[in-house]
């Protein structure tokens, strides 16, 4: 009777025993991680621009970047919803594909236990860009879920984190892909012409992935495939929806602003920070107590609420959006335009600076903003007042808040008590 003990060490050719594994399983969930992963590259890369984070330190998470803060543009006002769709598309295809990581991470497992450890040059390489690639994935992944669930567990800050590691792994799966891309090709063309690896070679299949010690298969190959993706589908329809106002956002059972009710009424819609957790208090945003300081060329202007209500008012139909991938559908704000207030103290309308916002909060990350001349100057650029017809709650931003087009919702500062315009 054949000795079915596992062999005691997971660099044994026999240890790995599941027949699901092999080039061509491997290889399908490479191709889809190749398409996916480089698509949350480019919107992680966009979504970084658009803190323009050469502006000001106040906007750049990332101090000591170096070359890698890779920065071609400034950040643009349109479309409006640019910022909303690339950080929804973000955030949703990394949990989407959270399943097919997964289950390449356990297809390759092998690999990381294989001996020698080094073969070649081009072996070593492979070893040591898997080691990162995994290391790396696990670390992006469980950060961004982190982050979009708002639980801060990990240690540090969130944005360099989760830019350096970013960078780290992207390097390695660049490297990776170089070198296993074309046996992944092989590998998925044999497959198709019903050829095995022993067949066109002569050669015996790779045993870190082919163990010869297989046990009974429960699923087929295609199975797996199937489960794995409806795995990804299911994901896809628990978070999509906090893209979404009215019912879909209730779908979004993974998000963290998925399921909470914002209430009724003109300040019915998503929120991230109240006016509590930030320490606003009451008597700080009363008529009698705010005020805006403006400041620029000319000098100091200081206008209580009632005033700028007094001053030109316009209306812009705008969407807010958080890194964390929510966001609302297009709200209607009324408001002073900023490059009106620029104007107020010493600039043209037309050749708006840059400008310096400093919120009321005295704690958290993003307390001061700075935005670019080019969103200044954005006609539907506002210190909004009202929203939905109605004043703004103070959870909103009462009593005046910043709106811009196509900006993450972080640099739309609430509680504004300070606008300092000028160069950054």
């Amino acid at each position: 009777m054949p000795d079915q003990r596992l062999p005691a060490s997971p660099s044994s050719p026999g240890f790995w025993r599941s027949p699901l594994r092999g080039p061509w399983f491997t290889s399908v969930l490479g191709v889809v991680l190749l398409v996916g992963i480089t698509v949350l590259f480019a919107t992680g890369l966009l979504s970084y621009a658009a803190y323009n984070p050469d502006l000001s330190p106040v906007n750049d998470k990332t101090p000591d970047k170096g070359l890698l803060g890779l920065y071609l543009f400034s950040w643009p006002t349109d479309p409006y919803w640019l910022y909303r769709l690339n950080q929804g598309v973000h955030v949703t295809l990394g949990i989407t594909l959270i399943p097919v990581l997964l289950a390449k991470l356990w297809s390759v497992v092998p690999k990381l236990f294989a001996l020698p450890p080094a073969r070649s040059l081009e072996h070593a390489l492979e070893r040591i860009s898997l080691l990162l690639l995994v290391g790396g994935a696990l670390f992006e992944f469980v950060t961004g879920v982190l982050n979009i669930q708002l639980d801060y567990v990990f240690p540090g800050s969130f944005y360099p984190l989760h830019f350096y590691g970013a960078w780290v792994f992207f390097g390695a799966f660049v490297v990776h892909v170089v070198l296993r891309a074309p046996a992944a090709v092989r590998n998925l063309r044999r497959r198709r012409e019903g050829k095995s690896l022993q067949e066109e070679t002569g050669a015996q299949p790779e045993f870190a992935l082919v163990s010869p010690r297989t046990t009974e298969p429960t699923v087929s190959r295609r199975g797996a495939l199937w489960l794995i993706g409806g795995g990804s589908l299911l994901l896809l329809g628990t978070t999509a929806g906090q893209n979404f106002d009215g019912p879909l956002r209730r779908t979004a059972l993974l998000a963290p602003h998925g399921g909470s009710d914002p209430g009724s009424g003109p300040g019915g819609f998503q929120i991230n920070k109240t006016a509590a957790s930030r320490g606003i208090r009451a008597s700080e945003t009363s008529d009698e107590a705010w005020g805006l300081v403006v400041e620029g060329r000319s000098g100091i202007v200081r206008l209580s609420r009632a005033e700028l209500l007094g001053l030109p008012l316009h209306s812009s139909a705008l969407p807010i959006a958080c890194v964390e991938g929510w966001s609302t559908s297009d709200q209607w704000w009324r408001g002073v335009r900023l490059r009106d207030l620029a104007s107020l103290v010493g600039s043209d309308a037309d050749v708006a600076p840059d400008v310096l916002v400093e919120s009321l909060q005295r704690r958290g990350a993003f307390r001061r903003s700075a935005l670019r001349a080019n969103q200044v100057r954005d006609p539907r650029s506002l210190l909004a007042l009202d929203v939905n017809g109605e004043p703004l709650t103070r959870d909103h931003g009462y009593p005046a808040r910043v709106i811009v087009p196509a900006a993450p919702g972080v640099l739309n500062t609430k509680w504004v008590a300070r606008m300092t315009f000028g160069d950054l």
